[in-house]
């Protein structure tokens, strides 16, 4: 049996300042809609990405800015680092590990997001 991510949902305090801040970095915004007084839903789609997030009021318990390491793949981590920049988005830059090239990034209520060129492992890298 298949089973694919579909939704994480990430936890803010400003649904529009956060939204705002996901279009920004080039997230798709699919729906933002206020279902009552209690529950909006905000789902954005990282570009290419089968998976997207979930923002807004009534949807989760979890403390904004509580995620740390939500983590995404990219093809070219300096790319990705010059795409964020361009958008006005704050990340630090690209760093070396040994099982990839990564870029961090956090949203403003702190949840934390890591952007990952993988080894190319056929090279022995």
């Amino acid at each position: 049996m298949d089973m694919k991510l579909e939704l994480v949902t990430v936890p803010v305090t400003d649904v529009d300042r956060a939204r705002d801040f996901y279009v920004q970095a080039g997230f798709v915004c699919d729906h933002d809609h206020a279902v009552s007084d209690e529950i909006r839903f905000v789902q954005l789609t990282p570009p290419g990405s089968a998976c997207s997030i979930a923002l807004g009021r009534g949807l989760t318990g979890m403390a904004p800015g509580s995620l740390d390491n939500l983590q995404v793949v990219v093809a070219d981590a300096d790319e990705a680092l010059a795409d964020l920049r361009g958008r006005g988005i704050e990340c630090e830059g690209v760093e070396e590990m040994q099982w990839g090239r990564f870029v961090f990034f956090a949203d403003p209520d702190g949840n934390r997001w890591a952007l990952q060129q993988l080894p190319d492992w056929s090279a022995g890298t």
